[in-house]
Order: structure tokens, then C-alpha cells, then sequence
């Protein structure tokens, strides 16, 4: 074995080993805040107990640490655009006090851009759209110069845009119970670490498995900020890894599940499926309920 391929080899090793000690670190430095400022950071969960929301930051750090330190060029720059955009732009939703995070999902954010009215949510959905579309341009190489070739290019763009932006948008659609977005990540992740995005899935791997025990602990949660980051970076795997085919089977899929949420609990098929009951209460608290009236969210 070459000494390229032993490196290449142990890329996707440093990352996600990098993306755990600094998610583990960056966790235990943000703890250290003082009362008043660690107070913004906590909101009540589903049991009416409180929950910090620095999992997130913390979790953004070890994500955008293991992208870049395991594997340069396209693929690191790509990672980095992708988390920082999930990252800053969740992070703006989960601080903001805006009366207007009363409108949940897709729609409700959709519908208030319509009548002219940006919300936090709303802004998230076009920033992070935009960071997404310009981390598959990076990540996506260009095959030619005839227009032809370009046309090629910019579709492959658009579907692992849109790919990038839709696994932002489902990771955080299910930070609804303990543990539940971190392992929806990392499944999403088992896909693209066999491919040139393996580097950026190990990151997903190594942030969620430092974050895991605190979020089932119900100590915890990911909030916007690290769970759009966490999808984006996941979704940036994907794009690297998996052929056109495979990247439109994901988008359909992905895009399929954010239309039902709209009018689906996803709590509530959880809870009428025994495999993925089992799965989604796996390693959390005894007692700790795994249905809901609705959605809702964990804060």
C-alpha cells in the first residue's frame, strides 16, 4: 500500500476523532459560563425540566474541526461552508425572541416570506439555502468547458444544494427527543463514508458520539444550531460521496419527509412502529416518555 493511500486511509480517523475531542472540549469550556450568560442557553424539555442548548455550539465546533482536519481541498472547504452556514443560521433562530417562531415548519416560515414578512426561521431557510448551493459548488468539479458541460455542472449543483439544505432541515426536524437528531445523523452519515465525503461522515460520527450520552441524559440538546449543522455537514458527506442517482433517491426522500412533517407527527408514527421505537429509545432515561399530543419541540 502506498503512503497516499495509507493517508487517505486515516483521514476519515482523524476527523472524527478530532471532531470528538473538540465537541468534548468545547462542551466543558462553554459550561464554564456564568450563571446569567448560561441562562439564555436553557430552555424547559417535554418532562418540564431544564435543558441547555450549548450541545449545539459545541457539537458546530467539532464538526467544523473534524471537516477540516480530514481531508483538505474541495471536500474540506465544502464541509466548513456547509456547517458554519447550519451553524451561525440556527444559532440566530435559537437565541432570537422573535414572536414570530410561533409559526412552525416549512409552511408557516414560507407563507409569512410571502406576505412580505422575514422571520428568524424564515431567514434560516434562505441562508442556509444559499451556504448549502455554494458548498456543492465547491465540492462539485467541473467536467468541461462547452456548455453542455456546464449545464451538466450546475444541475449536479442544484440537486446537491438542494440535497445539503433538506438534510440541514431534517436533522432539526427530529431534535425533538433525546437523542433522537444525533442518531439521525449519524445513520445519514454511514452512507457517505464510503466515498471522498468519508472524512466529513467520521466528523458526524465523533461530534454525535461525544454529544450522545448528555442528549439522552435529557441534560442537553442540539437545538437549531447544531442540529441544521449536523444535517448540513452530513448532507455534504453525501454529496461527495454518492453518485447523481443516489443523491436524487436521497433529495426525494428527504424532501418527501418534510412535506408529511408538515401534516404527520413524527412522534406519533415513532411510537406505532416497533423498529423504530426500539431504535429511537435506545439509551434513553427509564420512564422517559416517546409519544406526544404533537410535535412540538423539545425547548
Amino acid at each position: 500500500m502506498t503512503a497516499t493511500a495509507v493517508r487517505g486511509r486515516r483521514r476519515p480517523v482523524t476527523a472524527g476523532l478530532t471532531a470528538a475531542a473538540v465537541t468534548w472540549a468545547a462542551r466543558r469550556v462553554l459550561g464554564g459560563l456564568d450563571p446569567g450568560r448560561a441562562a439564555r442557553w436553557t430552555r424547559i424539555n417535554h418532562r418540564g425540566e431544564p435543558i441547555s442548548l450549548l450541545e449545539g455550539p459545541a457539537v458546530a465546533a467539532g464538526l467544523l474541526a473534524g471537516a477540516v482536519a480530514g481531508r483538505g481541498g474541495r471536500a474540506a472547504v465544502a464541509g466548513a461552508v456547509a456547517t458554519l452556514g447550519g451553524a451561525v443560521l440556527g444559532l440566530v433562530d435559537d437565541l432570537s425572541e422573535d414572536a414570530a417562531r410561533s409559526r412552525k415548519g416549512l409552511r408557516g416560515h414560507l407563507g409569512a416570506l410571502a406576505h412580505g414578512e422575514l422571520t428568524t426561521g424564515g431567514l434560516k431557510v434562505l441562508g442556509i439555502g444559499g451556504t448549502s448551493l455554494v458548498a456543492a459548488a465547491v465540492a462539485t468539479p467541473s467536467r468541461g468547458s462547452g456548455s453542455l458541460a456546464r449545464t451538466a455542472w450546475l444541475g449536479d449543483v442544484l440537486v446537491s444544494g438542494a440535497l445539503v439544505a433538506a438534510t440541514a432541515n431534517l436533522v432539526n426536524l427530529l431534535d425533538l427527543r433525546p437523542g433522537r437528531a444525533l442518531k439521525a445523523g449519524s445513520v445519514l452519515s454511514v452512507a457517505g463514508l464510503a466515498g471522498a465525503g468519508a472524512s466529513a461522515a467520521a466528523s458526524c460520527l465523533g461530534a454525535a458520539g461525544a454529544a450522545i450520552s448528555a442528549d439522552l441524559d435529557e441534560r442537553d440538546m442540539l437545538g437549531d444550531g447544531g442540529a441544521n449543522a449536523l444535517g448540513a455537514l452530513a448532507g455534504t458527506a453525501l454529496v461527495l460521496s454518492c453518485p447523481r442517482p443516489a443523491r436524487l433517491g436521497l433529495l426525494a426522500g428527504a424532501i418527501a419527509l418534510t412535506v408529511a412533517s408538515e401534516r404527520v407527527s413524527f412522534t406519533a408514527v415513532i411510537e406505532r412502529t416497533p423498529w423504530l421505537r426500539a431504535l429511537d429509545m435506545a439509551g434513553r432515561r427509564q420512564g422517559s416518555p416517546a409519544s406526544a399530543d404533537g410535535e412540538g419541540d423539545r425547548s
